[in-house]
C-alpha cells in the first residue's frame, strides 16, 4: 500500500454525523450517540476507499482565534454562545453532541488514531500546515469550502468534500475546484475575501459576488494585482470596481489574513503524532470493545477494528 495521508477536519465530521445519524440513537443513561457511531463509521469508510496508511484528526483548540477577531470582529460572531476573557469563546453546539465530544476523543485515544490542535488556531490552520509540508500524499475530509485553497495537484493535495454527504463525496484537484468557481485553488483565499462568506461573518467587498471575483481575478491574478490597478490610474479597471474596492479599502486591509489558512505552525511530526494507523492492540482493543457495548455503539466500532486490521 503507498502511504497517503488523510487530514480530518474533525468538528466538521462530527456535527455532520450528528445531523446525519438520528439521535435517538443512546446508551443505556441516555446520553446520544449518534455522532459516535457516525465519526467512526466515517472514519473506517474514508480511510478504507481512499487507503490512508496516516491519519490526523485536527482539532480546533480555539474556534474563533482573537487575533482573527480582532481583525474582523464580526468572524464566526453569530456562532458565540458565550463570550469568555482570555480564553477561547464557548461555541453554538447542541447540548446532545456537546456531550458526546468526550466519548469521541476517548474513543479516538483508544483506536490509536492522532488527534492533533494548536493553541490561538483553528482545525483549518492544523490542516493547512501538514498538507503543506508533508512528503506524502494527501487527502483533507472537510465539509468547509475554506479548505479549498489548499488543493494542490503538484504536491498531490486533495479536498474530499462532504457538504452533500457521505454518499455523495467529491474528491477536488485543481481542475474541479477551477471548473466550480473560475479561479485556481491559490487564488481561492483572495476570491472568498472578495466574495465574502456569510457562514464565517465575512462581509466581502459590497457589489462584487462570486463571478465577477472570478472574473477580476482571472485578469489581475491576485488580489495585491488588483488592488494594484485600482490604485493606477492608467489602468483599465472600470470606475465601478474602484470605487466598490476603495469603500471596502479597511476590510481588504486585514481580511487576507483571517482567510487565509496558516501553514507554518508548529506541530508535532506525523511520527510524534503516531499518525501511522495499524491494528488497535489488545488492552486497547478489550476496552473499546466493553465501551462499544456500555455506550451502544453498534457495529461501529467492529466497522473501524475491520479498518484499521487491514493496516497489519
Amino acid at each position: 500500500m503507498t502511504d497517503r495521508l488523510m487530514l480530518l477536519d474533525t468538528a466538521s465530521l462530527y456535527f455532520r454525523a450528528f445531523y446525519g445519524v438520528p439521535d435517538t440513537i443512546r446508551r443505556g443513561d441516555g446520553t446520544p450517540v449518534n455522532a459516535v457511531r457516525g465519526l467512526l463509521d466515517m472514519i473506517a469508510r474514508l480511510t478504507t476507499d481512499y487507503g490512508a496508511t496516516h491519519l490526523v484528526a485536527c482539532w480546533d483548540d480555539d474556534w474563533r482565534p482573537q487575533w482573527r477577531v480582532d481583525l474582523i470582529p464580526s468572524y464566526k460572531s453569530h456562532r458565540v454562545a458565550e463570550a469568555v476573557a482570555g480564553a477561547p469563546d464557548v461555541e453554538v453546539v447542541p447540548d446532545a453532541l456537546e456531550a458526546q465530544i468526550p466519548m469521541i476523543r476517548r474513543v479516538l485515544e483508544l483506536a490509536g488514531i492522532a488527534v492533533v490542535g494548536a493553541a490561538d488556531h483553528e482545525a483549518d490552520d492544523v490542516i493547512g500546515t501538514y498538507a503543506s509540508h508533508a512528503e506524502l500524499p494527501v487527502d483533507v475530509v472537510t465539509g468547509d469550502r475554506d479548505l479549498f485553497q489548499i488543493v494542490d495537484d503538484a504536491r498531490q493535495v486533495r479536498v474530499i468534500y462532504t457538504a452533500r454527504g457521505m454518499k455523495n463525496l467529491e474528491v477536488l484537484t485543481d481542475a474541479v475546484v477551477v471548473g466550480k468557481y473560475s479561479v485556481l485553488p491559490a487564488q481561492y483565499a483572495d476570491y472568498a475575501t472578495l466574495r465574502g462568506d456569510t457562514s464565517d461573518g465575512l462581509p466581502g467587498v459590497a457589489g462584487i459576488g462570486e463571478k465577477t471575483a472570478a472574473s477580476l481575478l482571472g485578469e489581475y491574478g491576485t488580489l495585491d494585482g488588483l488592488l494594484a490597478a485600482a490604485a493606477d490610474a492608467g489602468s483599465g479597471l472600470s470606475t465601478a470596481v474602484r470605487s466598490k474596492l476603495a469603500a471596502a479599502a479597511d476590510y481588504l486591509a486585514v481580511a487576507p489574513a483571517v482567510v487565509k489558512i496558516v501553514r507554518n505552525l508548529e506541530l508535532p511530526t506525523l511520527e510524534e503524532a503516531g499518525a501511522q494507523l495499524h491494528p488497535v492492540p489488545g488492552g486497547s482493543r478489550a476496552e473499546l470493545e466493553r465501551l462499544a457495548t456500555e455506550w451502544n455503539l453498534g457495529g461501529s466500532v467492529a466497522r473501524l477494528f475491520e479498518a484499521l486490521d487491514l493496516r497489519r
